[in-house]
């Protein structure tokens, strides 16, 4: 290629000595390329918001120990002392983390030692489940904060056929999840239909639903005839027949359920949904640009319908993991137990991708199993799990202070590597 001449009087921008010119710098090679998308990558940022919570975490587990707080009155005659009671309430706690929720070291044989992970297995189900709804939401750019309510429906429903309905043995059950899940896209849909028809805020009309579904479960739970166990007086429901009750995978010895395999299909139905389909396409582009979603033909009125409809369903199906395969012996308006809510936040960690919820749920199982461990164990406030989930949040809703703590560079930018410069080609620029 013949080097461009400047035109008369033009003076030529002047070159660094073993620096080349610009059409010389050489593309950045594949690697590059690749640890630059890692970097700058939101799982790096997930991963490292829970590590900046973790931390925070440690620091307020050690703030609330009786040992670290009697080694800080004498700090400055013996310092290694506090350091050291600092290191065993922290280390201490989250060991008891671990082994409560992942391995049991101190359990006898491998059968009992992994009986932790079935816990957090169990309690990562419904969490998944509300995450995949959110998420779903999410990519639609809609929020959706209901999640209390549509559990709730969807337990109700589920329930109500779970005590009620006499069926065979597996058709019971698949009944019984079909008619939580529907409870919960109609509870959803609603939401979708009134943004389509009036415009309301999804936000706004989600908050009231969630009332709406408590106050109507909690009359149904107190009325004879409905969900309440006959002949009582508590608001609660009669226990689950033997045929809608989701089977152990391994076992009365662990508390694993059929419920995860519904939350790994519904994983893969969402991804298959999101990434493989028309319908996800359309998502996808009405998350991004309602307007130029618009424009180019598709219903986005009729995409939030679908997208609630969806989304309700899922968060339904933790709702019917509730009531079919964790409280059998029956249920009362407290089922959701906070999974509604807590969904959001695994959504967000998720970065609202199914891969990347289902993980953050098994995370946050991790932390609901093993937080009670190391409240006995340790005498940790179990409050400090709660900060650590918030933490991780806030680091989330925070990308440029993770980047600034980890040094991390901004995503767009890059540095392009340049090709070495011979000595001749020094020779040529220094003349």
């Amino acid at each position: 290629m013949s080097e461009q001449i400047p035109a008369q009087g033009q003076v030529p921008d002047p070159i660094e000595p073993g620096q080349l010119p610009d059409a010389e710098i050489a593309p950045p090679s594949r690697s590059h390329q690749v640890l630059r998308e890692i970097v700058t990558g939101n799982a790096l940022i997930s991963v490292l918001a829970v590590v900046l919570a973790l931390l925070v975490g440690a620091i307020l587990i050690a703030l609330t120990d009786k040992d670290v707080q009697a080694a800080s009155g004498y700090f400055f005659s013996r310092p290694g002392d506090l350091l050291k009671a600092v290191w065993d309430s922290a280390s201490g706690a989250y060991s008891a983390l671990f082994q409560g929720s992942i391995y049991n070291f101190k359990r006898p044989g491998f059968a009992d030692g992994i009986r932790p992970l079935t816990d957090t297995l169990t309690f990562a189900t419904p969490l998944i489940a509300a995450g995949l709804g959110v998420a779903l939401a999410f990519r639609v750019g809609l929020f959706n904060i209901g999640g209390r309510g549509q559990m709730l429906v969807a337990a109700g429903a589920a329930g109500y056929v779970g005590f009620a309905w006499q069926l065979p043995f597996g058709i019971h059950l698949i009944v019984a999840v079909i008619a939580g899940m529907l409870a919960g896209a109609i509870w959803g849909g609603l939401v979708g239909l009134l943004k389509a028809r009036t415009g309301a805020h999804e936000v706004i009309v989600t908050i009231m639903l969630n009332y709406v579904g408590f106050y109507l479960i909690s009359y149904l739970l107190r009325t004879p005839g409905a969900l309440q166990a006959p002949g009582s007086t508590n608001p609660k429901s009669p226990p689950m027949l033997d045929t809608a009750v989701f089977p152990d995978l391994f076992g009365p010895k662990y508390n694993l359920h059929l419920g995860f395999v519904f939350a790994i299909a519904a994983t893969i139905f969402v991804w298959f949904l999101i990434n493989r389909s028309n319908l996800g396409f359309q998502f996808r582009a009405v998350g991004e640009n309602p307007n130029a979603a618009k424009v180019a033909g598709i219903k986005v009125k009729n995409i939030y319908v679908y997208a609630m409809l969806l989304s309700g369903a899922l968060v339904g199906l933790a709702g019917v993991a509730q009531v079919l395969g964790t409280v059998t012996s029956g249920f009362s308006a407290g089922i959701d137990a906070g999974i509604g809510f807590d969904a959001i936040t695994v959504a967000l960690l998720g970065r609202s991708k199914p891969i990347g919820v289902f993980f953050a749920g098994i995370l946050f199982g991790a932390l609901k199993a093993g937080g009670y461990s190391m409240q006995a164990a340790q005498g940790v406030p179990i409050d400090i799990v709660l900060v650590v989930q918030s933490l991780i949040v806030l680091f989330i809703a925070a990308p440029p202070l993770v980047r600034a703590i980890f040094r991390l560079p901004s995503p767009g930018t890059s540095v392009k590597p340049r090709t070495p410069v011979t000595s001749a080609r020094k020779a040529e620029v220094s003349k």
